[in-house]
């Protein structure tokens, strides 16, 4: 029997795990015996575990999730297809799934009236994570044994036979491999982090540092209190549903429609701000009309032609002037072709234009003005980045008015089928986001590995194509009206001053707001030495080591395990490890998610399958080694 320990049990390691069953389909394989670890159950893991609020919902549509293979998947592996998750939901409410059953009736009444374009629970998704553990156990093929061991990890020791997986509650597992799925970690706090909550707390005041909004304490900020929130993505967006929703407050529609807010009076009074001011870009709902999506900037041949170059590709250099072009020509190619009566000339003249400007932005905004009469039809890169541009503000209450105004623009723009050329935009990007999967990782500079990539187009993209469901937003500003949200504005400033509290400015607009909170609302930073887990700070310091890059224009560490492109780990002396593996977002491996789109080829099925090829041919050469010692042994 060959063991497999695997360190982790959500949606990434249950994947890798029927990538792994799936093979044994095809050829004749030796006893196996998979083992996985965690302390949540396996399928949704920590992230996706039941035991959240159920206000906390997917930005993903229901038609939008899987974790199964398709026909569109370029895998070596065989393709085992299954339903999506809007197609779960639909076989269960038919009776057509006898192995689920949904005791918890909002569960149930949700399945009812899920909609392929609606925003599922995550309470949902693990219940569809759950199903798609067991399905994949109850299908295992003679010779296999899956197990769950409930416990968290605390390290690995390499032994004579293998490794030993050492668990808190004193367990010892034997293991000949050993796989890392740990999915998204939380973060030890470091110096600055650890002073902030020390002096907060030492004055009377209260702050809650980055985390997992479903984790964090948010009973720590009392009704009617001030609280600052520093962010706008979804952890945000998330702090805010469980402190109003979450706190008995109550959103209706007036008879013409409109989207109004009863405080229950439990609520803290939430002042919000960031970077750029405004929440991320809500999801697109409409549908194209025009013409299908074309890469004609950041095309296969321009990736080619960057990679025939000597030396390395710089993302703010090379690759982000083709994106930004492209996601120009995406916009105005569905505007022209599929509302040709919004525009005064064809999409064929103003290809053209687009030629001559060039990533020109000036000459862009002149050539659109003439042609492109309704100002929210008017597009380019730095207004979608920076929509309040260097907007200043009389007052406070200027600048709350006019983020409400760009929340309300944003939600015509992505809700409306005659502003479809925001389901372009989303398109282009995602299509942006796959095209530089084509760039091997060590073709790019240290700063574009470090910190262009992993930070400035993740942020990016996330605030692009991965904000919150369209409602949220809506709900953001019936929140706005009555007085339990209120906006900073962009360019947020915020210091601890130990005798009055949390003080937030901005450059934008005079005045100061002062809070007895803190709240800092994004997810904590990537660093696997770093980490809050035991097991994943081991790897990074023992027995692998994280992605160091330098060049002549910067060093630094990724903070992400190294793995060869197989998902074998890195070790410090170099050398790619023959039995320990590792995937998911604290590795320098690919940035694929876990769950993903249908019908996608998706880069996260991919990569998991070619992980599972390797473990697979690891786990052979293991049972043969073990045989012919076996046979020695035997013929002395």
């Amino acid at each position: 029997m060959t063991d497999v320990v695997i360190v982790g049990a959500g949606p990434r390691a249950v994947m890798l795990v029927e990538r792994l069953l799936a093979r044994r389909t095809r050829d004749a394989h030796p006893p196996l015996r998979i083992t996985l670890i965690d302390p949540f159950p396996p399928g949704g893991g920590r992230i996706w575990r039941h035991e959240q609020s159920a206000l906390l919902k997917l930005n993903s549509m229901a038609r939008d999730v899987t974790v199964f293979t398709d026909d569109s998947c370029l895998i070596a592996g065989p393709v085992r297809s299954g339903p999506s998750l809007i197609e779960w939901a639909e076989r269960v409410r038919d009776g057509r799934l006898p192995d689920v059953s949904i005791d918890d009736p909002a569960l149930a009444d949700e399945v009812r009236e899920l909609r392929g374009d609606g925003f599922p629970t995550r309470r949902l998704q693990s219940a569809y994570l759950d199903w798609f553990w067991r399905r994949t156990v109850a299908i295992a093929p003679p010779g296999v044994e899956v197990q769950w061991h409930q416990g968290s990890a605390e390290w690995v020791d390499d032994t004579a036979e293998g490794w030993e997986v050492a668990l808190s509650d004193g367990t010892r597992l034997p293991a000949d491999l050993v796989v890392y799925a740990l999915g998204h970690t939380g973060r030890a706090p470091e110096n600055t982090t650890l002073d902030v909550i020390a002096t907060a707390a030492a004055a009377g005041f209260t702050y809650l540092e980055p985390s997992f909004t479903a984790d964090a304490d948010l009973s720590r900020l009392a009704p009617g209190a001030d609280v600052i929130v520093r962010g706008m993505g979804l952890a945000a967006v998330d702090a805010v549903v469980l402190l109003t929703q979450g706190r008995g407050g109550r959103f209706s529609r007036t008879s013409a429609g409109h989207l109004v807010y009863t405080p229950s009076g439990a609520e803290p009074r939430l002042h919000l701000g960031s970077r750029r001011g405004v929440p991320y870009r809500s999801k697109v709902a409409s549908q194209l009309q025009g013409d299908a999506p074309a890469r004609e900037v950041l095309t296969p041949a321009a990736v080619a032609a960057l990679l025939d170059r000597p030396g390395t590709v710089d993302f703010v250099d090379d690759v982000w002037p083709l994106i930004a072009r492209e996601l120009v020509w995406g916009h105005y190619r569905e505007l022209f072709t599929g509302h040709p009566e919004r525009v005064t000339t064809t999409w064929e003249a103003f290809r053209e234009t687009l030629r001559q400007v060039d990533g020109d932005t000036d000459a862009l905004r002149r050539a659109v003005r003439e042609v492109v009469h309704d100002p929210l039809d008017r597009f380019d890169v730095p207004r979608l980045d920076r929509p309040l541009g260097d907007e200043t503000f009389v007052d406070a209450d200027a600048v709350h008015d006019r983020v409400r105004r760009h929340v309300a623009d944003d939600l015509l723009l992505r809700t409306s089928q005659d502003h479809s050329a925001s389901q372009a935009l989303f398109l282009t990007i995602l299509g942006a986001f796959l095209a530089l999967a084509d760039i091997p990782p060590e073709r790019w500079s240290a700063r574009s590995r470090a910190v262009d990539l992993p930070i400035t187009w993740h942020a990016f993209f996330s605030y692009v194509a991965s904000g919150p469901p369209a409602h949220r937003l809506e709900e953001l500003l019936a929140l706005a009206d009555t007085g339990v949200v209120r906006f900073l504005g962009p360019d947020l400033s915020v210091r601890l001053d130990e005798q009055r509290g949390f003080v937030a400015t901005t450059s934008r607009a005079p005045g100061e707001v002062v809070a007895d909170a803190l709240v800092d609302a994004w997810l904590p930073a990537a660093g696997a030495a770093a980490s809050d887990n035991p097991a994943l700070r081991e790897l990074a310091t023992r027995h692998g080591r994280e992605v160091h890059v330098a060049d002549d224009a910067y060093t630094g560490s990724l903070g992400r395990i190294e793995v060869d492109p197989d998902g074998r780990v890195i070790g410090r002396d170099g050398a790619a490890h023959a039995t320990m593996f590792a995937l998911g977002p604290f590795t320098a491996g690919p940035e694929a998610g876990a769950f993903t789109r249908p019908q996608s080829n998706a880069l996260s099925l991919r990569h998991t399958d070619r992980v599972a090829e390797a473990v697979t041919a690891a786990a052979s050469a293991v049972a043969s080694a073990r045989s012919a010692a076996r046979v020695r042994v035997a013929s002395r």
